[in-house]
């Protein structure tokens, strides 16, 4: 094939998640070109792949979403999802892990054509079912059928599937369907602007009494409603030239049915630490890991289903769960910026709340807004802020080389030490101000907190950065506090700090110090360049506590619950001197854990991670 003559094949690409209510979806719609040889010029045309002689030009898309008829989820009478669209009862978990529904097409068979949710409820249809002796050949002749021994069956897909997609027969076949453009669409099936009859042509259309479907938008962006549950969603995306405004490809792809938003969870109670007179203002406090979208993938969580995997659906689950226990602070860690910025701000700020966010130091993966970082939250009408600043480890690691070490960062013992501490993780820390300054027998309380927030180096082979970066954290702390006076600052220190009760950052958190024998300080010199100080050196002067170890006596068996591992790597640290824990709400048993899951994310928990709550007051120094 001669250049002049190149041939290009064009693709549309359209693919969306399962639908639940509330939750937002959003079509991936992608038209691309690829260049032919001799071999690949044969390819066949449709609506979504042809063959050109140009590649696609620069294109634009639009959109439209219809609702389908009320459908029957599964066959089998015994079937909870019969009456239920809890995300609970269609995930994989409760389908026994498989994906996609099963169609019986024995004919000879009484449930012929039924279609069934899983193969558990396809087998246990099959024990009911008869066997229907004769069947009509296309001449109307009977046909003698043989009882089958076992059921026959296929697959139904949904968008995976194109084939059984609706719409997509007529899209391959009826070369004569050509979506109108966005002003030319009649939504009840009328007629278009060139006085051709939608009806006759348009698979989508109302009329129509085997596939009753109804336009419900025509916006990229849809969020199902109540009157969606149950029901399949169908969406069209057309591609026309930028410049010609023609249309160049569409395609049409079925949902699978609508669910209902998750239920509630269960209520977590909170234990109460014993009684104690006296003290100031009680606030209450939550730390979570939220897990970043650009984390929550198959390949790390397959256990999980895709679509609850899904930012948009997992959102709905955080923001409830989090202003439901009506906390005052919030500190939240792998906060994605761009969902910062486009869900979690103002969400928060509508249910009462104000806050900061500082993003890791490194570049986003991707797209801009790709990268996760810290946030802070209080409740307007509990607090005020008084001061807020972020602390970037990178820099820390920076001021150390060539301050502390005197070396040059470019020199090769510099560059080795550099590249082991920058790990682009950062602390957030704000002082805050109660609204209502507490008086006691005339007397002003103490009426400020200072509240840290950070999430330390994840890798399970580095402990000794996670120590660098909590001495150094400390240190920060100490410096931070020591210049407001002798005023003696409540702390409060709230995290993933990826570190278990048996290492050395716990042991420096709680001990203040550490113990020359400990593994994470003897780590050897495979393990890099030495970044610690003399073990004498790794100390502080906080008086720190766990909430959690306090209250209830010992820390939580896990904070983390996946399938690769189960342990406790968040914690709350509180100054001992001025602050006192009221309260704390256990973790929930693994029983509870797995009810809707193997391990978490699931349906019920969005996060791998759990939070933790506590009551906290403000006493008055040297009062516990």
């Amino acid at each position: 094939m001669n250049s002049k003559d190149a041939m290009y094949s064009w693709h549309l690409s359209l693919r969306v998640d399962r639908p639940v209510e509330g939750c937002s979806i959003r079509p991936h719609a992608y038209m691309y070109g690829k260049k032919l040889d001799d071999r690949d010029s044969s390819t066949n045309n449709s609506t979504h792949n042809k063959v050109c002689r140009e590649p696609p030009p620069n294109h634009e898309f639009s959109y439209r979403w219809f609702r389908g008829p009320t459908i029957e989820p599964c066959a089998y009478e015994g079937c909870p999802r019969r009456t239920s669209f809890s995300p609970h009862d269609w995930s994989k978990h409760a389908l026994g892990g498989s994906g996609c529904s099963l169609q019986c097409v024995s004919a000879q068979s009484s449930l012929y054509k039924a279609t069934f949710c899983n193969s558990d409820c396809f087998v246990k249809a099959w024990k009911t079912q008869y066997t229907i002796q004769n069947s009509s050949d296309t001449n109307g002749n009977n046909i003698p059928q043989a009882r089958s021994s076992t059921p026959l069956r296929k697959r139904t897909g949904s968008y995976c599937d194109d084939d059984r997609s609706v719409g997509s027969s007529n899209s391959g076949n009826d070369v004569n369907y050509i979506p109108a453009t966005p002003g030319e669409i009649s939504v009840n099936g009328g007629n278009n602007s060139n006085g051709n009859n939608t009806t006759m042509n348009n698979p989508y259309s109302t009329q129509s009494s085997e596939d009753e479907w109804i336009e419900i938008s025509r916006d990229q962006l849809y969020i199902p409603h109540t009157e969606d549950i149950g029901r399949k969603l169908k969406v069209e995306a057309a591609a026309y030239s930028v410049e010609s405004g023609e249309l160049l490809m569409h395609r049409v792809v079925k949902t699978d049915l609508v669910l209902s938003r998750t239920p509630e969870p269960e209520k977590r109670n909170l234990v109460t630490a014993k009684p104690a007179g006296g003290g100031g203002a009680r606030f209450r406090i939550v730390t979570y890991n939220i897990l970043a979208e650009i984390y929550a993938t198959q390949q790390q969580y397959p256990y999980a289903d895709l679509w609850a995997l899904s930012w948009d659906f997992r959102f709905q689950n955080i923001i409830r769960e989090i202003v439901d226990v009506g906390p005052d602070i919030v500190c939240l860690q792998e906060v994605q910026a761009d969902h910062y910025e486009s869900h979690l701000y103002n969400a928060m700020h509508e249910a009462g709340f104000e806050g900061v966010y500082k993003q890791k130091t490194r570049q986003a993966m991707g797209m801009t807004g790709k990268v996760d970082g810290c946030a802070l939250f209080w409740r307007r009408t509990k607090f005020h802020l008084v001061e807020s600043y972020s602390i970037e480890f990178n820099e820390l690691a920076q001021r150390q080389v060539t301050q502390g070490m005197g070396l040059n960062p470019r020199s090769e013992e510099g560059a080795s030490i550099l590249n082991k501490l920058s790990k682009d993780n950062v602390a957030q820390l704000v002082v805050l101000e109660t609204a209502q300054p507490s008086m006691t027998r005339g007397n002003r309380e103490p009426n400020q907190v200072c509240i840290a927030n950070t999430h330390l180096y994840s890798n399970k082979d580095c402990p000794d950065v996670k120590l660098w970066q909590t001495l150094h954290l400390l240190q920060e702390l100490e410096t931070f506090i020591m210049a407001r006076g002798p005023a003696n600052l409540p702390l409060m220190i709230c995290g993933d700090f990826n570190s278990t009760p048996d290492s050395a950052v716990y042991d420096l958190l709680s001990r203040q110090l550490v113990h020359p024998g400990h593994p994470d300080v003897n780590t050897g010199d495979e393990n890099g360049p030495s970044v610690l100080p003399d073990i004498m050196s790794i100390t502080h002067s906080h008086m720190l506590g766990s909430v959690y170890n306090t209250v209830l006596g010992e820390e939580p068996k896990f904070t983390n619950y996946t399938m690769q591992f189960k342990g406790v790597l968040d914690y709350m640290w509180y100054s001992t001197r001025n602050l006192r824990p009221l309260s704390a709400a256990p973790i929930p048993d693994e029983s509870v854990l797995t009810r809707h899951g193997d391990a978490l994310p699931s349906t019920q928990y969005s996060s791998d991670h759990l939070m933790q709550i506590s009551d906290m007051q403000i006493v008055s120094g040297g009062s516990r």
